[in-house]
């Protein structure tokens, strides 16, 4: 079992910045990777970022170069620094893992609102 936290949503303006935060209950390198994904309006979890145990990285084209997928393994914690904010990263988003098992696990997200 993988309990997973998220924080640091809330409101901004287009341009802005905001970081997000996901405490995870086992050690990050027990999972295989932790990723950030996002809730569309046409109900789908798109992955945006995530981290692999080794501590590769990867980003869906719509928000390379603007966020930051990092982790710290002492705190057991993924970060995603998302720079220059845009009304289309609005959405809900979520923590997950996938464990050695091939298990995955969600936190319960936190809401991103961006406006114009």
């Amino acid at each position: 079992q993988v309990q997973l936290v998220e924080s640091g949503g809330g409101a901004v303006r287009a341009g802005e910045s905001l970081k997000l935060s996901c405490a995870a209950s086992r050690s990050l390198f027990d999972l295989n990777h932790v990723g950030w994904y996002r809730h569309t309006p046409e109900d789908q979890r798109i992955v945006i970022a995530y981290i692999t145990s080794s501590g590769k990285t990867n980003y869906v084209d719509s928000v390379r170069g603007r966020f930051t997928i990092s982790r710290d393994t002492r705190k057991n914690t993924v970060t995603l620094q998302m720079s220059n904010l845009q009304p289309a990263d609005t959405g809900m988003y979520f923590c997950n893992s996938r464990d050695r098992a091939g298990e995955d696990y969600w936190g319960k997200g936190t809401l991103v609102t961006v406006s114009p």
